[in-house]
């Protein structure tokens, strides 16, 4: 009994040193070398110039946002599997990153201009666009999948069918965009943090920081509403109530990150997944293992995106879903 109650920590302490390792290596690695020595000198404020623009203005940024995203995506993942009782659902595949994507599209489009360059005040405002296109797409999944009840395999099925409309609304506004902005959008919307900064850290932060400690504090209904709505009913819990604050939190989440990385797939279902298996089904370890698992997962792949065809670069997003979508299909065949 004392093992499993230390099993979590011990997961979350060795997850922690794991995501230290791959920070510091992705500090050194990139098209411009800089040793770890010289990666503590800068950190000391004793480096070259050159060695602190690349550290604080171009590395250092990517490597938070990534954290960011990858820990936020994930506990997304996890409230929606809960939520829907569906170990299929995820953000990516139901639908909801591609509404919160489209809605940040058009804001860029109508609004902004250029997806080179957004003034601190669009940065700021994104994430409230793309909240708008996910909460749009979760409400069109939830009825179109609504039949006496939602069952996994179709709201999968609605949810595909959405993700690709908002798809090719998306593709139809890309083709108005001069082909600079057209390179840009398409390469975001494949899931990039290229042209990571610090005001787009700053855009996203509050979310990460008010959302993941509300999902924790809300661990207990999260638990409750994964075992079936009778259950819960019978239990006291106001089950139409707490599932939609808790969607709206996986939507918000969702959308946010989407507005700083683009369409990111498979790492929503992946990461609870993993978590489960090593630590149980109790959201109150579920939740901080699937952040810290999510953020590893991310950095990892962001890393190799940055540095397997230096000095040219892969969308993280498709490193993501080549880890991811052999494990996707594995789940599919084990649903009945």
């Amino acid at each position: 009994m004392e093992n499993k109650t230390k099993k979590p920590f011990i997961v979350m302490a060795v997850t922690f040193i794991l995501i230290l390792m791959i920070f510091f290596i992705s500090l050194n690695l990139g098209v411009i070398r800089i040793a770890p020595l010289e990666t503590l000198q800068v950190f000391f404020g004793q480096g070259t110039a050159r060695d602190g623009l690349v550290l604080f203005e171009f590395r250092l940024p990517r490597i938070i946002l990534s954290l960011l995203v990858g820990a936020g995506i994930a506990v997304s993942g996890a409230i929606l599997q809960s939520v829907s009782q569906n170990d299929l659902a995820d953000p990516g595949i139901l639908g909801i990153n591609a509404g919160a994507a489209l809605a940040v599209v058009l804001f860029i489009y109508f609004f902004q201009g250029s997806t080179a360059d957004l003034s601190f005040l669009g940065t700021l405002i994104l994430p409230f666009s793309a909240l708008a296109g996910s909460l749009l797409a979760a409400f069109l999944i939830y009825a179109l999948a609504w039949k006496k009840g939602v069952t996994p395999i179709r709201l999968i099925l609605v949810g595909i069918g959405v993700n690709a409309g908002f798809n090719a609304i998306l593709l139809i506004f890309q083709l108005k965009m001069d082909p600079q902005d057209f390179m840009q959008a398409t390469i975001w919307i494949s899931g990039s943090i290229w042209g990571a900064n610090w005001k787009m850290i700053w855009a996203v932060l509050p979310w990460i920081f008010i959302l993941l400690p509300f999902t924790l504090y809300k661990a207990r209904y999260l638990n409750i509403l994964h075992l079936g709505d009778q259950l819960a009913t019978g239990l006291g819990t106001a089950v139409e109530k707490e599932r939609r604050i808790l969607l709206v939190t996986a939507v918000a989440l969702a959308g946010s990150c989407v507005a700083a990385a683009g369409g990111i797939a498979f790492l929503g279902l992946i990461a609870p997944h993993v978590a489960r298996r090593l630590t149980g089904p109790r959201h109150q370890t579920l939740i901080p293992v699937s952040a810290l698992i999510g953020a590893l997962l991310f950095l990892f792949a962001d890393t190799l995106a940055r540095n397997v065809l230096a000095p040219s670069e892969i969308p993280v997003g498709l490193v993501i879903s080549i880890l991811g979508a052999p494990y996707f299909i594995y789940l599919l065949m084990k649903t009945n």
